[in-house]
């Protein structure tokens, strides 16, 4: 089922993020978490894509045993930095075979160690082109995807003019997506305003909020880099400033504050929560059920 009819029948929906453990020892304890945030019925759950298709047989294994050992739906990440279209054609295939319905297609991050890369000479230069190559291929092979995108409710790292950066989301819709997931943000009103811009562009599909509790101060760092700059409002910050500073587990803050964004979220009519959990389950589980309580 595509991720736009589960929205239509679960709302608010509720989902989650995983990457792909890279030993057999953390690929049991991630299924302990999933086993964990299945109690919760999620809508569906997405697993990442490392850069340059780094583990992509880690993320069909992933999914494919999701998709198997789990009644939850499963997404797949997709990205298209140094891809051809033989090796995309390949998995996608791969994927319909076992049963997969939606796709996160996304550009992904150029390559570290390549500071001339130049993603205009590859066969995917944007993702709106990586949308268009999922929606033909699923057309002539008779079983269409459902295709998701990124959203960025602060605004793209590489896209500072905001007005060319609704240029380019509305590209990627109008090529088939048909959802857009956003990247993590503490500020709802980024996300409020962003969901305003997306209706003055045209973009009509529905925007899923990616939400992450934080848990760490070291944490909120590695979150920053891993986002590409997310922006802490000063609020969450005088929050963590009131926790002693030689304490570096702020679970329970993190908690209190990720479920009133969720709460005023939902009360505003978001369609759905993202979770991106770092495959731990505690803040997640801890979250869903005080906005089911």
């Amino acid at each position: 089922m595509h991720i736009q009819t589960l929205l239509e029948q679960h709302r608010p929906s509720i989902s989650f993020e995983f990457f792909p453990p890279k030993t057999p020892s953390a690929s049991e304890a991630l299924f302990d978490v999933i086993k964990d945030l299945a109690s919760l019925e999620p809508s569906f759950v997405s697993v990442t894509y490392g850069a340059g298709g780094s583990t992509r047989e880690l993320t069909h294994d992933l999914v494919l045993r999701i998709l198997q050992e789990t009644s939850i739906p499963a997404t797949p990440h997709l990205t298209c930095v140094q891809q051809n279209r033989a090796e995309l054609a390949e998995l996608l295939g791969q994927y319909q075979k076992a049963g997969v319905s939606n796709i996160l297609a996304l550009r992904g991050d150029p390559p570290r160690n390549q500071p001339d890369y130049d993603q205009s000479k590859e066969d995917f230069p944007y993702a709106s082109d990586l949308v268009s190559f999922i929606k033909d291929f699923g057309s002539q092979s008779g079983q269409g995807f459902g295709i998701g995108v990124a959203g960025f409710p602060e605004g793209h790292p590489e896209t500072p003019n905001r007005l060319h950066e609704m240029d380019h989301l509305k590209a990627k819709v109008d090529q088939g997506a048909d959802y857009i997931c956003t990247q993590l943000f503490f500020d709802n009103h980024d996300l409020l305003d962003f969901r305003d811009r997306c209706e003055m562009a045209g973009i009509r599909v529905p925007i899923i909020a990616g939400i992450m509790p934080v848990t760490s101060r070291k944490g909120m760092i590695r979150m920053a880099d891993l986002a590409a700059g997310a922006r802490f409002p000063a609020k969450l910050q005088r929050l963590i400033n009131e926790v002693p500073a030689d304490t570096d587990d702020i679970t329970p803050l993190g908690i209190d504050y990720a479920h009133k964004q969720c709460e005023e979220l939902l009360k505003e009519g978001i369609p759905g929560i993202h979770f991106y959990t770092l495959n731990k389950s505690r803040a997640t589980l801890e979250v869903v059920k005080r906005l089911r309580s």
